[in-house]
Formats: C-alpha cells, structure tokens, sequence
C-alpha cells in the first residue's frame, strides 16, 4: 500500500511546525481568516469556499483560489516522480505565513484540503456545530504548546485544537481552533487503521488523553513504495 503526501495526522503535525520555524508558534493572528467551519458560509464542512474533496474538479479549485482576493502568493506544485499528484498553496493576505493547501493525486479531482486558521473560532463552536468528535490524538510541541486532533471520520475532517502545553494544558469550549483537514471518505479510513487514536470523553486534560487507554490502534502497517 502506498503512502499519501499530507495524509496521516503526524505529519500533518509536524508540517506545522516547520512552518512555523524556527520558534513554532501555533496561534498565529496572520494565518487564515475563515470562520467557515463553525458558520457554515458559504458552505459546510468538508466543503471550503466550494472546494470538496472527493467532488470539485482540480481546475475548479485552482480557478476559485486564484480569484479569490483575499489569497496572495498562490503557487503550484507538481510531483518529482511520474505521478499526476499537484498541489497548490496559498497565504491569506500580504502578511501571513503560508497557510493553505489542496492537492489532488489525479490532476483531476481534489483529494484533500489543509487549512491552518488564526484563533478566530473555539471548539465548543465546533462541537456546537458539528456534534462531539469520535477520537482524538495529542501531540506536544513546545513546553507551552501542545495540540489536540479531533477526529470526525463521517464529515470526514480532523480538527486541531491548541492547549496550552502538554503538562497543563485541556480541553474547554473557549480552546481555541488553528487548524482543520478535510479529506475523501477512503483516506478517514486509511488513517483510522494506521493511526493510534482516543476515544472523545469530554473536556479533559492532555495528559488524561495521552497517558489514558487507546480506543483505535493500527491494524495496518504500510510499506513505503520506493519514491514515496
């Protein structure tokens, strides 16, 4: 089986940091202004902006990126290998990081997209939106930076919820959102069976997730392809 650039949920989590080099931050004020994921304008998850995953041709996400003003320094990237992979990515104004991927694995449908917000929404708007996640994994960054991934395989989508270090840092309503992935049904269940992951029990503690006991754990093990 192979593996899928920008899939699995660590290296999405590591691709944040290195964005954010050399000192992470991860609530970051010049990231993505799109409060769509709670408001459902102008379109729910796992649609942004009429991009779906699984639905939206690639020549139709590109052109809606494109002219959309609000995104600058908009470039394209295509595979090293004989592959039709393409992705794009994007920052929100002049000022921010790069904040914004889709890719497509075919050229011709889009596959995934990646999103890193500003802390604009909170996650009792999500839950409040969306109904409580179904799993959750952690993943520490710094001594006062942690992430929580919220897991919901029938949008399908991962939500990233910031806390504040992985000794001190929980859950609440107020936690704020700096991240979301939506991809195609097939890649939620790829991730579920190669990925270890919580059971949602409420508004908890990071270490109470991370030390607690794993609901999903991988019953696949992939093999990287040469090239991959």
């Amino acid at each position: 089986m192979k593996t899928r650039p920008l899939l699995f949920l660590a290296f999405l989590l590591m691709a944040l940091v290195a964005a954010c080099a050399p000192a992470p931050v991860l609530r970051d004020d010049t990231l993505l202004h799109d409060t769509s994921l709670v408001s459902g304008e102008p379109c729910t998850a796992p649609c942004f902006r009429g991009i779906t995953p699984g639905e939206t041709l690639w020549s139709d996400a590109l052109t809606i990126i494109e002219d959309d003003p609000d995104f600058t320094n908009v470039q394209t990237q295509t595979a090293e290998d004989d592959s039709e992979r393409i992705q794009v990515a994007w920052q929100d104004g002049e000022n921010g990081a790069v904040c914004c991927q889709v890719l497509s694995e075919d050229g011709e449908v889009v596959r995934l997209t990646f999103l890193r917000t500003a802390p604009e929404m909170t996650l009792g708007e999500v839950i409040d939106a969306h109904g409580e996640p179904t799993y959750l994994a952690g993943q520490e960054f710094t001594q006062d930076q942690a992430i929580m991934s919220l897991v919901y395989p029938d949008i399908p989508m991962v939500v990233y919820v910031f806390v504040e270090g992985p000794e001190t840092g929980a859950l609440s309503e107020s936690s704020e959102i700096i991240g979301v992935l939506y991809f195609v049904p097939e890649d939620m269940q790829l991730l579920l069976d190669t990925t270890e992951l919580h059971a949602w029990e409420g508004y908890q503690t990071f270490a109470t997730y991370v030390e607690g006991d794993l609901e999903v754990t991988p019953s696949v093990t992939l093999t990287p392809t040469p090239g991959e």
